[in-house]
């Protein structure tokens, strides 16, 4: 179980490693994917800075915790994910939904409780 594990773990880092990729070098592209508008300069400096920011931070502490079996760090990405999902419960209900709403929040959701169960599975002893 621990191995299957580190795989899957391994697989959200990437995708999340990927992400920041995007957002770092083709923020444009990444922006039409995530239904993002940037206003010239500072918004697409603005993407370069804070998207990658959290994508790379999550992915490199799930790649972590992978790569070592280690709990610890997946509270990283843990706690971003959570709070991103948190936003996205707080958009519903001050904005609404959109055909576009549940998808990311699906997405997101799969990876707090994959990583919750990575957590438990590394805590326990071998």
């Amino acid at each position: 179980m621990k191995r299957t594990m580190q795989i899957l773990v391994g697989m959200v880092g990437l995708l999340n490693f990927l992400i920041g990729l995007g957002f770092l070098f083709n923020p444009s592209k990444m922006a039409t994917e995530f239904a993002l508008s940037p206003l010239g300069t500072q918004g697409m400096a603005t993407m370069r800075a804070d998207f990658p920011a959290f994508f790379l931070t999550g992915a490199i502490f799930s790649l972590i915790g992978a790569w070592r079996a280690d709990r610890t760090p997946l509270m990283v990405p843990l706690m971003l994910l959570t709070f991103a999902l948190l936003g996205r419960f707080v958009s519903i209900a001050l904005d609404g939904t959109a055909p576009t709403t549940v998808p990311p929040m699906i997405i997101e959701a799969a990876m707090i409780g994959l990583l919750g169960l990575a957590y438990r599975t590394f805590g326990k002893q071998a």
